[in-house]
């Protein structure tokens, strides 16, 4: 203890030596220039962050480096600069004589140091932490020192072609409105470093951004707390480019066209109704339509866009529809037995499937869960808290889903690439202490309630108390000091003028129809992760809420605009546009689709453990139901989290070997009540089973050459084209046994022919 003591002693006598000895340098040289005031916070924290001594790899990891620790990133610099004056009593100081500091002499390598040269003598860093020590390390003051605002130059980078280059110019104004140039000492980053990559030029205190490909990039810009996000564009610089003006359905359009033609990119033409009704089907109901709908739907003879429509609502109000969104919300709420019981999982499915039903809207569903109380039973929205059961998590899981934040990284620390810091982390934990969980009066029961003492949240660094407080200012109602302060927070977070409830739920919805968020991922909004079209998200944003946060009416503006009906096929323009909406891209179906889509096809019935015959795969109650089958092997999340990428959608070996040699699709291809054997043993002719086939797996009818091939295999065997599936290719037959009467000739190969169909890549993807 008398060494500690001693030690800060030593460090607060060192700096007013340090202090007297400037005062007496600058006296005695009087007659030469006076140095300009050095403080931390202004002139040496930047540095430390730009050389890397903040980095997570040096001294700015969690448990810091070779025995001495600064925040990450500089987030904290109270902390570094009392670190760097007093840790083992100051010795990183010569105050008699500043070169001699370890602070300069590690960094310069005149003393040998683990991270290498960070600058050199003769450079302005070093002579900048020279005259800070030499003027007795002032601290700076925070009202005048800390960085009001950064602003970058230019806006927006746009280059007409790959190779170009352009100047990039940082200024901030701190707090008492002076202004800086600070180009050199700050941070910038591409989030796509082939498509502009980030050069400085130490020469003339300027960052140079070069062009490297076709694409779109964003900086990221860091200086002192502060961030910016500057856009970069490199055109395509292919001459010939005419835009072509395609149909405009809605406002969707209108928004996704005014960027693809500033881009030199043409957008593909919607596709045919077939595509269209299967795409659509399987993103409203995650179930393939029937072969007499698609006849139906093609056979229509009203205009297409209208048939459309209709079959967009007729598709919104089906039972399909209730199954498949209550999977969606049952991975994003985490409705599992794991946490909650069988009977809890039940009771909270049930829940989420009637307001999915009654479509409630979105704000004052997520009230009900944010506000809920009582038995888990009696108001099964009470699970919600069930499932994170302390306040941390379940801030984390609430604004993560709700307000698209991810706020975990500042419970240690400043969000080291957003504006969340560690107080707003634990102001945020706040408003969920006082929630309580006790067990109930049945088995696996509990009641959440409000607790009345001891709920306060504490701060882990000094033990104090935080109050709730908002992300963002608000004109709400002040946020009450008691257990009942979960209920302000709700009416905050889903209030039409919070700027990210609405934009997150928008953004979410649009990735599960075009296959990827305006924002993306959709979970992670922060000014460094902008969107791909702002202006389009806003006007999601603006028209979901005008429309009473109805998430039926968000799917059908986005459905039946072009934007989402447009062909997978690209053109010269296109084809490597994977970010601005230009065409369709091909999405994998997920496990729950699949699994209901071979059954579909097969016409057979997928058989569960635990739940009745006729249950489909989207109708299951959690995860726990046929585990460590054909649901998980191709991804079904087992709701851990509530991150979307729980949800896999990759393709894999296992997947593979999965279809072409597991139970799954052969034993629905071989069911004896299923639809081969139906058409074979009704008669069908080769054309018209051919027809079925194509319409039952891919939606639509073969062309004229697949179904040329399929007769043909269907009469004699004789070995297929590739693109057909031969007897080599097919079924073996010590899989066939057992198949009954349709197991024969025609019924083998006609079995053999579904089997290519659920196998090929039409059938497992949406197009």
């Amino acid at each position: 203890m008398l060494k500690l003591v001693l030690s800060v002693a030593a460090g607060f006598l060192g700096v007013a030596a340090a202090s007297l000895v400037a005062d007496v340098t600058h006296s005695a040289g009087s007659g030469q220039a006076e140095q300009p005031r050095v403080t931390f916070l202004r002139d040496v924290a930047p540095i430390l962050n730009k050389a890397g001594c903040t980095a997570g790899a040096c001294h700015g990891a969690a448990k810091g480096k070779n025995g001495f620790k600064l925040s990450l990133r500089g987030y904290d610099p109270q902390f570094d600069y009392e670190a760097l004056l007093y840790d083992l009593a100051g010795r990183r100081f010569n105050r008699a004589d500043p070169g001699k500091s370890l602070m300069l002499a590690k960094p310069s390598q005149e003393v040998a140091h683990g991270g290498g040269r960070r600058f050199a003598k003769d450079s302005d860093y070093y002579k900048t932490i020279y005259n800070w020590i030499a003027q007795g390390v002032p601290y700076g003051d925070p009202a005048k020192d800390t960085v009001a605002e950064l602003r970058a130059e230019p806006k927006e980078i746009f280059m007409t072609k790959p190779g170009e280059t352009a100047s990039l110019k940082v200024v901030v104004r701190y707090q008492d409105d002076q202004t800086r140039d600070v180009t050199r000492e700050t941070t910038i980053e591409s989030n796509v470093p082939d498509v502009a990559r980030v050069e400085s030029d130490t020469s003339v205190d300027m960052s140079v951004i070069r062009g490297e490909r076709v694409g779109e990039a964003t900086l990221l810009v860091r200086y002192q707390g502060k961030f910016g996000a500057i856009p970069v564009t490199v055109l395509n610089p292919k001459p010939g480019f005419v835009w072509k003006p395609l149909p405009q359905y809605n406002y969707i359009d209108r928004l996704v066209d005014a960027k693809l033609e500033r881009l030199k990119i043409q957008p593909s033409p919607r596709t045919d109704d077939a595509t269209f009704f299967r795409r659509l089907s399987l993103d409203l109901t995650g179930r393939l339509p029937s072969p007499e709908s698609v006849r139906a739907f093609l056979n229509d003879p009203q205009l297409s866009r209208v048939k459309r429509a209709k079959m967009i609502d007729k598709l919104i109000a089906s039972p399909e529809y209730v199954d498949h969104w209550t999977v969606k919300w049952g991975d994003l709420l985490q409705s599992s037995r794991k946490y909650l019981g069988e009977k809890g999982a039940y009771e909270f499915q049930q829940w989420i499937r009637d307001a999915i039903a009654s479509n409630r809207p979105y704000d004052k569903l997520v009230r009900e869960l944010l506000t809920a109380r009582g038995s888990s039973y009696d108001n099964p929205a009470a699970n919600y808290f069930r499932v994170t059961r302390e306040a941390k998590p379940a801030m984390e899981k609430t604004t993560q889903v709700f307000l698209g934040v991810r706020m975990v990284c500042a419970q240690c620390h400043d969000h080291p690439f957003e504006r969340w810091t560690q107080n707003q982390y634990y102001q945020m934990s706040a408003f969920f202490s006082a929630v309580g969980i006790r067990a109930g009066y049945e088995v696996g029961e509990e009641i959440v309630f409000d607790q009345r003492s001891d709920y306060e949240m504490k701060h882990p660094k000094d033990a104090r108390v935080m109050k709730p407080q908002f992300l963002l200012a608000s004109s709400v109602a002040p946020v009450p000091d008691g257990p009942q302060r979960r209920d302000a927070l709700a009416e905050w977070l889903t209030s039409k003028d919070n700027p990210f409830f609405a934009k997150a739920i928008a953004n979410r919805m649009w990735s599960y129809f075009l296959g990827k968020g305006i924002i993306d991922p959709v979970d992670d909004i922060r000014a460094s992760n902008p969107p791909s079209n702002p202006s389009l998200l806003e006007a999601l944003t603006k028209d979901f809420v005008a429309h009473g946060f109805d998430l039926r009416d968000l799917m059908r503006t986005i459905v039946s605009s072009r934007a989402y009906q447009a062909s997978i096929v690209t053109n010269q323009w296109n084809a490597n546009d994977r970010d601005n909406f230009s065409h369709a891209i091909p999405r994998r179906l997920s496990a729950e689709e699949l699994m209901d889509a071979v059954s579909s096809a097969a016409g057979a019935t997928a058989r569960f453990p635990e739940v009745p015959e006729d249950t489909a795969a989207s109708q299951l109650v959690d995860p726990h139901i046929g585990r460590e089958g054909f649901l998980d092997v191709f991804g079904r999340p087992p709701r851990e989290s509530s991150c979307e990428c729980e949800r896999r959608s990759d393709f894999s070996l296992p997947q593979a070997l999965n279809l072409v040699n597991g139970r799954t699709i052969s034993d629905a291809v071989a069911d004896p009540n299923g639809r081969v054997a139906t058409l074979v043993l009704t008669g069908k002719s080769d054309e018209a089973l051919v027809d079925e086939l194509y319409l039952a797996a891919l939606s639509r009818l073969p062309t004229r050459e697949e179904q040329l091939r399929g007769v043909t295999y269907l009469s004699n065997g004789a070995k297929a084209p590739a693109a057909m599936p031969s007897e080599e290719r097919g079924i073996s037959e010590s899989t066939r046994r057992g198949w009954g009467p349709a197991a024969s000739g025609k019924g083998s190969r006609a079995q053999d022919l579904l089997w290519a169909l659920l196998n090929s890549k039409a059938f497992l993807y949406i197009y």
